[in-house]
């Protein structure tokens, strides 16, 4: 499938179904963190980028795939920005009638100070923006937006649709070291959020490779000191844990490809994966098959490696991520295997 992956382990959202609207990296921020690389160039406009009637027929074919227990939500979530696509109200309102699974949209909330995208939010059952930081100095260095994305643009509409929005508000604070995790800069956010006023607070780290090299996760001291300051309804979401689902019908090739282009894999995960796919069981005695089903997905051009803090990770080769630290490929699998570095 194109559009369509999973279902997924979600730290948020249980066994997501996935829905991709959008070609990777189509959005108007270029995150620090963001786990699927930067982005060049930034894009406001919305547009039809993907035919809606394509992507609904792939919803309807992966929720006929799947039984109902096998799934816990259906989620837009887009290789880059969800509401740049301008068909998503739409969508929304026919997934809705296709299931009974709850439907959220992953957004990092920029267009929400437009009416129309607010509108097309709200047959949602939950919608999860981001709010990274308390001021525009900050926002502009951490989520380094399309100039027409400005911070009081950001805020504005956060509040405008908390003030229409009967589902689920919940808002993603993204901490990274050194940023945003210490005591002024998370006072300022909670300001914001007081008048966001939010239905849950998810405290994240970037677990995933991000964008930039230098990015790291807060420390154990920072999360508290933000479950403290962020609000009775603020909560640290822990990784997830469990293999992604590669189908079963798929090209097991395209069917890897179609979960890293949104998801990028840990070494560990993709094996578990393969080998739930492979031989219908987590490695085990099979494990030796999954090797050449990894040497063929290298080999295929469209998928490489990228290493973050000693950790390997499986990215679409298309993917623009900035050089790892010296000496991460050595450390991560032993100087074996890693011929090929991640370039811009």
């Amino acid at each position: 499938m194109r559009y369509v992956f999973g279902p997924v382990p979600s730290r948020r959202a249980g066994r997501s179904l996935g829905i991709d609207p959008v070609p990777l990296k189509t959005c108007n921020w270029n995150c620090v963190y963001c786990q699927l690389g930067r982005t060049s160039p930034l894009i406001h406009a919305r547009r039809e980028w993907h035919p809606r009637e394509e992507i609904l027929a792939e919803v309807e074919a992966a929720l006929a795939a799947h039984p109902s227990d096998e799934i816990d939500w259906v989620t837009f979530v887009a290789s880059g920005e969800t509401t740049l696509h301008r068909g998503l109200g739409r969508m929304i309102e026919r997934v809705k009638r296709l299931t009974e699974h709850p439907v959220a949209v992953i957004t990092n909330g920029s267009l929400l100070y437009l009416s129309r995208v607010r509108e097309e939010l709200a047959p949602s059952d939950a919608v999860l923006p981001s709010l990274d930081a308390g001021g525009a100095t900050l926002y502009r260095k951490i989520n380094r937006p399309h100039p027409r994305s400005t911070y009081q643009r950001l805020v504005q509409g956060l509040i405008d649709f908390r003030g229409a929005y009967t589902g689920k508000l919940w808002v993603e604070v993204m901490l990274v070291q050194g940023l945003n995790d210490d005591e002024p800069n998370l006072r300022a956010i909670a300001a914001v959020l007081e008048s966001v006023r939010a239905d849950e607070v998810h405290i994240n780290s970037p677990i995933r490779p991000p964008a930039e090299a230098w990015v790291r996760p807060p420390d154990p001291e920072g999360l508290m000191r933000a479950g403290s300051i962020l609000g009775q309804s603020a909560r640290v979401i822990q990784p997830t844990e469990g293999a992604f689902e590669l189908g079963e019908n798929d090209d097991i090739i395209e069917a890897v490809l179609a979960v890293i282009t949104r998801h990028p894999m840990r070494q560990a995960e993709l094996e578990d994966s393969l080998g739930a796919r492979i031989c219908g069981h987590d490695r085990g005695a099979g494990y030796i098959e999954i090797q050449p089903a990894l040497s063929k997905l290298e080999a295929s051009g469209r998928a490489r490696r990228v290493v973050r803090h000693g950790t390997l990770f499986w990215v679409a080769a298309e993917s623009r991520f900035a050089e790892a630290e010296p000496g991460a490929a050595r450390r991560a699998d032993g100087g074996q295997g890693l011929q090929r570095q991640t370039r811009l």
